[in-house]
C-alpha cells in the first residue's frame, strides 16, 4: 500500500481507564507489550449438562445461508468429538463491536467484523487470541495478518482482504482509456444522458478526494482522536482546492450523488453507466451489464489544476472469538473453520468475497474476478482506515453540502475549518 494512516501499534497507549472499565477482563503493560487476562471472565471449556457444546456464531445478514452451509460441515468434521448445538445470527460487521461490547459475556462466541474495530475489541479484553497463530500467518496474506495483529498477537482469523472500492463501468458506454480519468467519464456520461455515481453521504468514500493530496487524517496514539489537516492553506493542494473539484464535480450533469443502493438501481434501470462501489455489489452489475461489464482501479480527478489519483480506505474482514466464551477451545476451531482456505473458497464462490488465504487468493477463479483484481489495482494508491468516531459525522455534512453545491455559500475555508474542528475534537467530556 502507499501508506498506513495509522499504525496498529498504537494500540498500546490506549487508555487504562477505557481497559480496566471493561467488567471481568484486566490488561497491563509490561515491556510496552499489551497482555489482556480474561480468565477470571471465562467458565471452564465443558459442555452443559446435557452434554452438548452451545455457540451463538455471528455473521452479516447476506452470509447467513453461507455460514449455515459452513456450520454444517464443521459438525459433520467433528461430530465424533462432541455433540453441538450452533445458532447462526444475523448482526452487522460494520457494528458488531458495539453489540458485542455491549454484553460480553452474552454475546456470540464467534463473530465476523471489519478491521476497523479490532483495537477497541482488543483494549476492552473481547478476543481470544488465535492459537494456533504461527499456522494462521504462514497461510494468510501478510497484510490481512497485520490488519488482524496487535503488538505482534494474532487476535482474530483472516477472513477476507477485498473491503474496499473502485471504479465500475459499462463497456458499452465507456472505452479503457476512458475509464482513467474522471472528467473524461463524466462528460462521456452526460453526452450519452447517462451518470457515474458515487455516495458523498459516507465518509469512507469521501476519503477518495483527500488520500493523494497530500493532506492527512488519521487516529492519533490515544487511539480515540484524530488528527487532521483537511484544512490546510500552506500546501501545494490546499482544502479548498480540494472542496472546488467537489463542487465542480457534483455540478457535472455526468455525476449523480447516490448510495450503493442507489447505484445498483440505476444500472439495473439503464440510467447509470459507472459507479464506485465494493465488491459485494459485483454479481448485481454483471447480472445487468452481462458481456459489457468492467471493473477498474479509482480514475484521476482534477484538482488544483493537475491530476490527481483517487484514493480509497482499504480493509479486512475477520473472524475473531469471545474471550468470555463459556467454549474457546472449540469457538476457536469453529472460527479456524469459517476461514480456512476450504471455507474462503467457498465464500469467493458463493459470495464473490476476496480471499485472505494465500492459496485461495491465487486461484484462477479469483484471478478471473474483475472486481477482485480492481481491488488489487486499486490497494496501492489505498490506506487501512484508522479513523475516530469523530469523523464519521462532520465529514458526512460536509458532503452533503458540496454534492449540493454549498447552498449556503458559506465560505469554503470557514467550511473546512469547521469540519477539521469537529473532526479533531477531543471526546473528553
Amino acid at each position: 500500500m502507499k501508506k498506513k494512516v495509522v499504525s496498529l501499534l498504537m494500540v498500546s497507549a490506549m487508555l487504562i481507564s477505557v481497559i480496566s472499565g471493561c467488567g471481568s477482563s484486566a490488561a497491563s503493560q509490561e515491556n510496552g507489550d499489551m497482555e489482556t487476562s480474561t480468565e477470571a471472565g471465562r467458565e471452564s471449556d465443558s459442555s452443559d449438562d446435557s452434554g452438548t457444546v452451545s455457540l451463538t456464531v455471528w455473521g452479516a445478514e447476506e452470509d447467513q445461508a453461507l455460514l449455515n452451509e459452513i456450520v454444517d460441515s464443521f459438525k459433520k468434521e467433528y461430530g465424533s468429538q462432541a455433540q453441538f448445538d450452533i445458532t447462526v445470527a444475523a448482526q452487522s460487521e460494520s457494528d458488531c463491536k458495539d453489540a458485542l461490547l455491549g454484553d460480553l459475556e452474552g454475546g456470540a462466541d464467534v463473530f465476523t467484523f471489519a478491521d476497523d474495530q479490532l483495537m477497541s475489541l482488543v483494549a476492552a479484553g473481547a478476543l481470544e487470541p488465535v492459537d494456533n497463530a504461527d499456522e494462521i500467518k504462514k497461510a494468510d496474506l501478510e497484510e490481512a495478518v497485520s490488519a488482524c495483529s496487535v503488538n505482534d498477537t494474532l487476535y482474530a482469523y483472516p477472513l477476507t482482504a477485498d473491503n474496499g472500492y473502485f471504479m465500475y463501468y459499462d463497456k458499452s458506454v465507456f472505452s479503457d482509456a476512458d475509464v482513467a480519468s474522471l472528467d473524461q467519464m463524466l462528460s462521456v456520461a452526460a453526452a450519452a444522458n447517462k451518470k457515474v455515481t458515487m455516495d458523498w453521504s459516507s465518509g469512507w468514500y469521501l476519503y477518495s478526494f483527500f488520500g493523494n493530496t497530500g493532506l492527512e487524517c488519521g487516529l492519533n496514539d490515544d487511539g480515540i482522536s484524530n488528527y487532521c489537516n483537511w484544512n490546510a492553506n500552506d500546501t501545494a493542494i490546499k482544502g479548498v482546492d480540494v472542496a472546488g473539484a467537489m463542487l465542480a464535480i457534483a455540478a457535472n450533469p455526468g455525476f449523480l450523488n447516490t448510495t450503493d443502493d442507489g447505484f445498483i438501481a440505476g444500472v439495473q434501470d439503464g440510467s447509470v453507466a459507472a459507479g464506485i462501489s465494493g465488491v459485494w455489489s459485483a454479481q448485481n452489475i454483471e447480472a445487468a451489464w452481462g458481456a459489457n461489464y468492467g471493473a477498474v482501479k479509482l480514475p484521476t480527478y482534477t484538482c488544483a489544476g493537475q491530476q490527481v489519483q483517487m484514493a480509497s480506505f482499504s480493509g479486512y474482514k475477520m473472524v475473531g472469538v469471545n474471550a468470555y466464551s463459556k467454549h474457546t477451545d472449540w469457538a476457536l476451531k469453529l472460527a479456524d473453520w469459517i476461514a480456512n482456505e476450504q471455507n474462503q473458497e467457498l465464500r469467493f464462490a458463493e459470495r464473490q468475497q476476496g480471499p485472505a488465504n494465500i492459496n485461495a487468493a491465487n486461484s484462477e477463479a479469483v484471478k478471473n474476478s474483475l472486481a477482485i483484481q480492481a481491488v488489487l489495482a486499486q490497494s496501492q494508491y489505498a490506506s487501512l482506515q484508522r479513523i475516530g468516531g469523530n469523523y464519521w459525522d462532520p465529514v458526512q455534512e460536509f458532503g452533503a453540502d458540496m454534492a449540493n453545491g454549498n447552498p449556503s455559500g458559506k465560505d469554503l475555508q470557514l467550511t473546512l475549518d469547521d469540519m477539521v474542528d469537529e473532526i479533531t475534537a477531543s471526546n473528553a467530556k
